[in-house]
């Protein structure tokens, strides 16, 4: 099995983007992820939408509220 990287629609944090990287988990359909330094410390992996993905760089702060998706400051 697999872990799910998509933030699930409770979460809720904040952090700057330290990796982008995108791949073909499935063989079918291209995932986009990020690697974001949340402000506790810890390092999350996390899914996002080809919109997002393209309009971010390394160095970024990305913001996810309850109830939405992940966006850039």
């Amino acid at each position: 099995m697999f872990t799910s990287r998509k933030p699930g629609p409770d979460d809720a944090w904040e952090g700057i983007v330290e990796e982008k990287s995108r791949g073909m988990l499935d063989g079918a359909n291209m995932y986009r992820f990020v690697t974001v330094r949340r402000t506790d410390g810890q390092s999350v992996k996390v899914r996002i939408e080809r919109r997002l993905w393209k309009s971010i760089a390394v160095g970024d702060r990305l913001l996810k509220k309850p109830g939405s998706g992940p966006v850039k400051e």
